[in-house]
């Protein structure tokens, strides 16, 4: 699949919306957001300390949006018009029973995101390639963007943004296992939260957003270190993200 796939990306100047009605191409995108959607693969994952991010996945999601054709569906109450599908569509009590989430009203979850037992989604915008594993909670009105990684046992509380977009060169926003991320903050592409941590209300964390130990004297950017408590701060008039280690009564 992934040759294939490499293969396409090559010629995708090429393509168009007549190309997924080829049985081979049709096959290979339509089986990897499959993939995606039931949690057979991802688009990244962790090995030891490191995060190794599958790139061949995410051409393979741009390119079926390049070729999907838009149509209309419905949730029963409201008309979407989209080139993807919903997850949910024709899902019924079984199978979400066997799935063992909980997905409340006003929830929309595109097709090619993965949600694992144990996980419930509150009011909340779920993107294709968004992996969220077990026993996580997303609040309401949260965003979760393109690809980001939702780890274990994760809060993210509500009016959360988690962005995430279709660039081949954008790696996915991570947020590791056993987080709380607090209402209202925004976390930017690229960025990695670390297993632990809390983030208190209102941060914005992007890229070049300072990450101040001030306790070291350490500076970190796009990451959040395991087990550290967050909260944002101005110092001299420069708006930035100050940790210290989490208390144990915390831990």
């Amino acid at each position: 699949m992934k040759s294939y796939i490499e293969q396409l990306w090559d010629v995708r100047d090429t393509l168009n919306k007549e190309s997924l009605k080829e049985p081979e191409i049709k096959k290979a995108i339509l089986d990897t957001i499959d993939d995606l959607d039931r949690g057979r693969i991802r688009l990244a994952y962790k090995e030891h300390l490191d995060w190794n991010i599958n790139f061949w996945i995410k051409k393979a999601i741009i390119l079926y949006l390049k070729m999907a054709e838009d149509y209309m569906t419905t949730n029963g109450t409201h008309k979407f018009y989209d080139n993807i599908p919903l997850k949910f569509d024709n899902w019924d009590h079984l199978k979400f029973a066997t799935a063992g989430i909980r997905i409340l009203a006003g929830t929309s979850v595109r097709k090619g995101a993965f949600i694992d037992k144990g996980s419930i989604i509150k009011s909340s915008f779920i993107e294709i390639g968004v992996y969220i594993d077990e026993s996580s909670i997303i609040e309401y009105n949260c965003s979760i963007g393109v690809g980001a990684q939702i780890g274990k046992n994760c809060h993210i509380e509500a009016n959360v943004g988690i962005e995430g977009n279709y660039s081949i060169t954008t790696k996915p926003t991570i947020i590791e296992d056993n987080v709380i991320i607090g209402a209202k903050s925004q976390i930017g592409n690229e960025v990695k939260v670390g297993e632990g941590s809390i983030l208190e209300m209102g941060c914005l964390i992007d890229k070049k957003t300072p990450i101040v130990d001030e306790k070291v004297g350490r500076t970190y950017y796009g990451v959040v270190p395991p087990n550290s408590l967050a909260k944002p701060v101005f110092r001299d008039g420069r708006y930035m993200i100050s940790i210290s280690e989490l208390p144990t009564s915390l831990k």
